[in-house]
């Protein structure tokens, strides 16, 4: 089995890490020649180009992308489009809006060969040590034949999901990016209370309690663990909450639905109101070490 990784950055690296370790051939691709090295010294097959890459894969070949959303995904499926023989695969496995996963379906499809779009959660810790992993593609045939085994390896137990035609993968992992805004959102609040409230808390202790039989446990909880460990007040951090744009996707998907939701639409705001007001919001420096902890998202310091 070999898998052809276009994107070799946090995300892309750990996971052919984990193909690796699990038995899956890679040859490793990236315009960062640095990043094509890691992969390689990591034990993957290097590649040049993508041409070079594609001439290292047997068939039918499986072009897996791990890329910023926007331009360099759309660039690359249209290059792969070019390059790829019918009955070829791709599995884009990036943050890329479901919409734009419909457009790329059909130019794929068009030249006879497969897509599938594949949401990618757990940061990575999960691509490297047992992802989950959201996957729509019309073929579920191919899916099973080619793809099922790949998931099977380098998934959590139970951390995979084929979910039907295409799009849907993208869509499914929009929506879960648009409940992490307001669950996050409600953690951060809720020790912004606690700093300012007339009692001395200790943050890693609360949230160290929290996860162990609280009704709130959770993986985030454990990272705000892990960051009060670090920065018991979060003093280095600046409150400026980033995004990467998929709670703006679920909420005007919400809009265009005329579905209610309330809380993420306020959680959206509330991180654009962070970049006005930084210095004083102990909401958004939570937040903000949340997002760092789990997938390295940057974070301003002061």
């Amino acid at each position: 089995m070999r898998v052809g990784m276009i994107g070799l950055g946090k995300m892309g690296l750990n996971l052919t890490k984990n193909m690796l370790r699990n038995g899956i051939e890679v040859v490793g691709f990236d315009l960062a020649k640095d990043n094509v090295a890691a992969a390689k010294e990591a034990g993957a097959t290097p590649a040049s180009t993508l041409e070079d890459m594609i001439s290292k894969l047997d068939t039918p070949r499986i072009a897996w992308l791990m890329l910023p959303a926007g331009k360099p995904t759309d660039a690359t499926i249209q290059q792969l489009a070019n390059t790829l023989d019918k009955g070829d695969i791709v599995v884009d496995g990036g943050n890329s809006f479901y919409k734009d996963s419909l457009r790329h379906n059909h130019i794929l499809t068009g030249a006879g060969i497969k897509f599938f779009d594949c949401g990618t959660s757990g940061g990575q810790n999960g691509a490297l040590n047992g992802g989950n992993f959201m996957i729509g593609g019309d073929d579920g045939d191919m899916f099973d034949e080619y793809l099922r085994p790949v998931f099977e390896l380098v998934s959590e137990p139970d951390g995979f999901l084929y979910t039907g035609k295409a799009g849907s993968g993208h869509y499914l992992k929009m929506v879960h990016n648009g409940i992490e805004y307001g669950m996050m959102e409600a953690i951060g609040e809720g020790f912004d209370v606690l700093e300012n409230s007339d009692y001395n808390y200790d943050n890693e202790a609360v949230a160290k309690l929290w996860n162990h039989g609280s009704v709130v446990r959770s993986w985030l909880m454990e990272l705000a663990e892990d960051a009060f460990a670090k920065d018991p007040k979060l003093d280095d951090l600046l409150g400026r909450m980033h995004s990467s744009g998929e709670g703006q996707w679920t909420l005007q998907e919400s809009l265009d639905m005329a579905v209610p939701t309330p809380v993420i639409a306020l959680s959206l705001m509330m991180r654009y109101e962070s970049m006005r007001d930084a210095d004083n919001n102990f909401t958004g420096k939570v937040v903000a070490a949340l997002r760092n902890g789990f997938g390295g998202h940057a974070v301003d310091k002061k």
